[in-house]
């Protein structure tokens, strides 16, 4: 008896995961979208594996996409970095959309650890005065430097 041709998706699926060594861009995206949200939080891997009951290694194999994050482990990530699930998926480029290079140096730009340090950092300005201030010192700095 012959075996069912595969889907599509099938065959495109089984281009990563276990055994090609590839790990799938969903999972490398939601390991980043965790990486993100848990950098501007100003949580470490030690303290977010400490939550899950893990070891700050196996939180940096999600993070890396080395290792796919389980729909149980996700929603206790959720909860423990205070986002909802959706936020893991956001901006996920899907198969029929073009992303151009300009959207991939911004997003590139914006998952740089001193651009995550600079946000976490704006926000701990406890004076929302001088945070406005300080947005406005670099945007003067910006247009100068044009």
């Amino acid at each position: 008896m012959k075996a069912p041709a595969k889907s599509t998706a099938a065959r495109a699926a089984s281009k990563f995961g276990r055994g090609t060594g590839i790990p799938n861009p969903i999972d490398i995206h939601v390991g980043k979208r965790i990486r993100i949200r848990r950098a501007l939080l100003g949580v470490s891997q030690k303290t977010l594996a400490n939550a899950l009951g893990l070891t700050f290694q196996q939180v940096q194999k999600y993070e890396s996409g080395t290792n796919r994050v389980s729909a149980s482990r996700l929603s206790a990530i959720a909860g423990i970095l205070r986002a909802p699930i959706s936020y893991f998926f956001e901006d996920f480029p899907t198969t029929n959309a073009k992303v151009s290079a300009a959207d991939t140096a911004r997003r590139e730009q914006l998952e740089m650890p001193e651009t995550l340090e600079l946000v976490h950092l704006y926000y701990a300005i406890p004076d929302e005065i001088v945070r406005r201030r300080f947005l406005e010192m670099l945007k003067a700095v910006v247009q100068s430097a044009e």
